[in-house]
């Protein structure tokens, strides 16, 4: 049975298989949470990841951790809401599913969200 635990922090500091990241649809980095792992990350990981963009609303990619912590980074892109009438909350839906199958297919067994 999985477990869940909640814990507040610095999500690039975790320990953990994989975090997931709060990305835009050209996983080029950003501000907020994005721009923390990218610049933790290292220069590495906007090479990565921009190799895999673009990537859709309401789906995931995968790349290494380079110098976090975590062996991975999931790059999920999660909707823009406009009131809940556009499909917000199944795109949501697909971009944490797809997050945790991404990090399920890598062999990770424990992983960090923040709010997407």
């Amino acid at each position: 049975m999985a477990r869940i635990d909640v814990e507040r922090g610095d999500i690039t500091t975790m320990r953990v298989d994989a975090i997931v990241n709060a990305a835009n649809e050209l996983l080029a980095g950003g501000g907020g949470v994005d721009g923390a792992i990218h610049r933790a990350a290292g220069p590495a990981l906007i090479e990565a990841s921009r190799a895999q963009a673009p990537c859709p609303t309401g789906e995931a990619r995968i790349t290494p951790g380079f110098a976090l912590p975590a062996r991975f980074v999931v790059h999920a892109v999660g909707p823009v809401w406009r009131g809940g009438g556009q499909g917000e909350a199944g795109l949501l839906a697909g971009a944490y599913m797809t997050s945790l199958h991404l990090a399920a297919e890598a062999g990770a067994r424990t992983i960090a969200f923040p709010a997407i």
